[in-house]
C-alpha cells in the first residue's frame, strides 16, 4: 500500500473479494477433480449381494475417491456386458464367462475385469430330494428348466464333462426367470439350474423345505469357472485408471464392511428399494459371502484376486462349454494392476 493515499472502504472490499476469490481456487480446483463421473449397472435387481455397491455409494467411499458414481440394477449379466461395451456405462458387475464370451466375438472391445468379487461361479443345480436324484449321474435323461442366458444352463457342458455325463444327458425346458422355482417347485421339471444364493431361497419362499431340496453347485462338482466381477470400459481404463481403482478401493472398503457386519450392510439395500423383505435379503447375502466370497482361494490371495492358472482355466472352460471360436487372452481379460492393495483386501477373520 502507498503511503499517503487513503484505504477507502472501496479497496477494502475490493481486496477482500479478490481474496476470497484467491482462497476459493484450491477448492473449486479439487471439487472439479472430485466430480468424475462413473455410471455403475449391477448385474441384477437391488438384493442382498448389491449391499457393497449400495453401501459405498451413501457412506461416500465413491465421494471420498473423487467419483460421482451413479448405480443401476440390471437384467443379467449378457445385458451388463453389453451395457459397459457400447458406452451407456463405465462400469458394471457381470460374470466373468459373459466377458469371456463378448470378447470373443469382439477381441477389441478393450474391455477388463479389474475386481473378481464371486470367486466360484454361483451356478449350481437345484432337485427335490423326494425324486431320488442325488447326484449328477442321477440327472441322466432328466429334464431341467432355465432361462437360456442362465449361466448354469449355459456351463452345462463343464458341469457334464468334469462329472462323465454327456451333454446331451439332459433335456432343456426354456423358462422366464421368474416361474423356474414355481416350475420345481409344482414337481413339473425334474431339475433347474440357477445362482445358489437365488434359486435356494426362491424355492423356499414357494413353499419347499430347504431339507427337501439337493443342491449340486457347480464349484463341487470340478468346475473352474469364476463368477461375477468388476468390469470396466476401455475408454475409462485408457482415459482414467485412476478412477477405476478409486472406484475398486472404495467398493473393498464396504465390502470387508460388509462381512464384519452383514445386518448393517443389508439396510442399505431395503434403503435404496423399500418393497425388498430385508430379512431375506440378509439371509442371501450371507449365503453369497459365505459360498462365494470368502473361499479358500481369496483367503489365501485376499478379497478381488485371481489366480491367472485358474484364471485360464476358467477361460477354457467357458470357451469349451460355450462353442466359442476364439479364446481370449486372460492378462488382457483380468487387470490385476488396478487391485487395492493386498493388506487392505484381507478377509476379516
Amino acid at each position: 500500500m502507498n503511503a499517503g493515499k487513503p484505504f477507502t472502504l472501496k479497496k477494502l472490499a475490493t481486496l477482500c473479494t479478490v481474496a476470497a476469490c484467491l482462497s476459493l481456487q484450491p477448492l473449486m480446483a479439487t471439487d472439479t477433480h472430485a466430480s468424475t463421473p462413473i455410471n455403475f449397472t449391477l448385474d441384477w435387481r437391488f438384493e442382498g449381494p448389491s449391499a457393497p455397491f449400495l453401501m459405498a455409494l451413501d457412506k461416500g467411499y465413491f465421494a471420498d475417491e473423487g467419483l460421482s458414481v451413479t448405480i443401476d440394477s440390471g437384467n443379467g449379466s449378457a445385458g451388463a456386458v453389453t451395457r459397459v461395451a457400447t458406452g451407456a456405462y463405465d462400469m458394471g458387475l457381470a460374470d466373468f464367462s459373459a466377458l469371456v464370451e463378448y470378447s470373443a466375438a469382439n477381441p477389441d472391445s478393450g474391455m477388463q475385469a479389474v475386481y473378481m468379487l464371486y470367486n466360484h461361479t454361483p451356478a449350481a443345480v437345484f432337485t427335490l430330494k423326494e425324486s431320488g436324484i442325488d447326484t449328477p449321474a442321477d440327472l441322466v435323461g432328466k429334464t431341467l428348466a432355465a432361462p437360456v442366458f442362465d449361466a448354469g444352463r449355459k456351463a452345462w457342458p463343464a458341469f457334464a464333462a468334469h462329472n462323465g455325463l454327456d451333454v446331451d444327458a439332459v433335456s432343456w425346458q426354456s423358462v422366464d426367470p421368474a416361474i423356474r422355482e414355481t416350475l420345481l417347485a409344482r414337481r413339473q421339471v425334474d431339475g433347474i439350474t440357477g445362482f445358489y444364493f437365488t434359486s435356494l431361497l426362491n424355492l423356499e419362499a414357494r413353499g419347499v423345505a430347504l431339507d427337501q431340496i439337493t443342491v449340486m453347485p457347480y464349484s463341487e462338482f470340478g468346475v473352474a469357472l469364476y463368477g461375477n466381477a468388476i468390469i470396466a470400459s476401455e475408454k475409462l481404463l485408457a482415459e482414467n485408471p485412476e478412477a477405476v481403482a478409486g472406484f475398486s478401493r472404495a467398493f473393498n472398503k464396504a465390502l470387508i464392511e460388509t462381512i464384519q457386519d452383514p445386518e448393517a450392510a443389508v439396510k442399505y439395500v431395503s434403503s435404496r428399494d423399500g418393497l425388498v423383505d430385508e430379512a431375506l435379503e440378509l439371509r442371501r447375502l450371507k449365503l453369497a459371502l459365505d459360498a462365494q466370497v470368502i473361499t479358500e482361494e481369496t483367503l489365501a490371495e485376499g478379497l478381488g484376486a485371481v489366480t491367472f492358472d485358474r484364471l485360464e482355466l476358467s477361460i477354457a472352460e467357458a470357451v469349451s462349454s460355450f462353442g466359442l471360436e476364439s479364446t481370449p487372452d486372460a492378462a488382457k481379460l483380468f487387470n490385476a494392476s488396478l487391485l487395492p492393495e493386498q493388506s487392505s483386501r484381507a478377509v476379516p477373520r
